[in-house]
């Protein structure tokens, strides 16, 4: 194994990324009321385009899929022109910038949705003794409402409507958000999709609405160009079943058969584990997902050097380190040491306090004299 392997280059379709370091999509929550990306965003992602690739905080595809205040949006113009001032900036630092489409589903609450109830693929409520953060203050979660099956379709057309202003906004790609709970992965998953219609029951009917969503989104954009998140051993927002193994392998052979780019695995358990049996590896998904395998959550450049030298992965996805490290890819490189990230008060919104405000090292070195 080379000690260098992720500073090796890579391509994804027509996207020439400089490394395999990724950036992974976090929420940050600095798009205020508006959700319009502003130039504070901006700074940010430019700040952290020594990653091979960049991809966003997870981004919502319409007014039902809001569950988080200040997160940014995709389904206005005005939004669409906001990511493209930073898609225009940060893409001049040699990084390619993809788009993370999301709809929170039962993640949510009525106090974000003018009074309506969140949706989701049946009524089951979050049951994990958790609170959800509302515009006025934290509340339980509420028993979501069922989408109707016309509905479901208006939601397709929603991810396609955001594919289009994702391209008009100069991005280099989109990532379909299946993952931590969301609603696809709330279709996917049996603990909380009870229907008995065509979005219901085995797998293949579980999977049909994201697989609806990638044809509506394949409409706009080349499959080279999409990729898609999945969290098979999640159990962040109330997820996990016991047949976690064959949904997911069977998630990777339909997604392989679209010939899409890259396929975004929550392998890492730092998010916890839903111990339905032995946690799915990376290598699970190579034999069967012939793109990209990008891993993430919970890794250290040492699990990222290994996982990427035994060609498990291709790329590595990096959180929280970037945080605090706008610059991770040249510590990685040089090993430089981290900065740590132990206080989370100014993670989740606000301004920039906590989100610009991380030297890079060579900076902080110059700083202290």
């Amino acid at each position: 194994m080379k000690e260098d392997k992720l500073f090796e280059s890579f391509s994804i379709g027509g996207m020439r990324l400089k490394n395999r370091i990724v950036l992974a999509p976090m929420t940050r929550a600095r798009a205020g009321t508006s959700r319009v990306p502003n130039e504070l965003m901006a700074e940010y992602y430019l700040q952290r385009s020594g990653a091979g690739m960049l991809i966003t905080e997870a981004t919502v595809i319409s007014e039902q899929g809001i569950g988080w205040g200040g997160t940014p949006g995709i389904y206005t113009q005005a939004m669409a022109e906001g990511w493209k001032k930073i898609t225009q900036t940060v893409q001049a630092g040699g990084a390619p910038v993809i788009l993370q489409l999301w709809h929170c589903g039962r993640v949510s609450h009525s106090d974000f949705l003018g009074g309506a109830l969140p949706v989701s693929a049946s009524a089951v409520k979050i049951d994990n003794g958790e609170l959800v953060r509302t515009p006025l203050g934290k509340k339980p979660y509420e028993v979501p409402r069922a989408l109707t099956t016309g509905e479901v379709k208006a939601v397709v057309q929603d991810f396609r409507a955001a594919a289009v202003h994702a391209k008009s906004a100069g991005f280099s790609g989109i990532e379909i958000h299946g993952a931590n709970g969301y609603l696809i992965n709330q279709f996917l998953d049996p603990k909380a999709n009870l229907r008995t219609d065509a979005y219901g029951g085995d797998v293949l009917n579980r999977f049909r609405f994201l697989r609806e969503i990638l044809e509506a989104v394949l409409e706009v954009w080349r499959p080279e160009e999409v990729g898609v998140r999945i969290s098979p051993n999640g159990v962040f927002n109330d997820m996990g079943s016991d047949d976690f193994r064959e949904t997911y392998l069977f998630v990777a052979k339909e997604l392989n058969q679209l010939r899409l780019g890259y396929l975004h695995v929550m392998d890492g358990l730092a998010f916890g584990f839903h111990g339905k049996g032995e946690p799915m590896k990376l290598s699970e998904f190579r034999g069967i997902f012939s793109g990209a395998i990008l891993g993430n959550c919970g890794y250290t450049r040492e699990l990222a050097e290994q996982r990427v030298g035994q060609g498990d992965a291709d790329l590595i996805a990096f959180g929280r380190p970037f945080i605090t490290n706008p610059d991770l890819a040249d510590r990685f490189k040089n090993d430089w040491p981290l900065n740590p990230f132990s206080d989370m008060s100014q993670w989740y919104g606000g301004g920039a306090a906590g989100y610009t405000d991380y030297l890079p090292f060579a900076a902080a070195q110059s700083a202290q004299g």
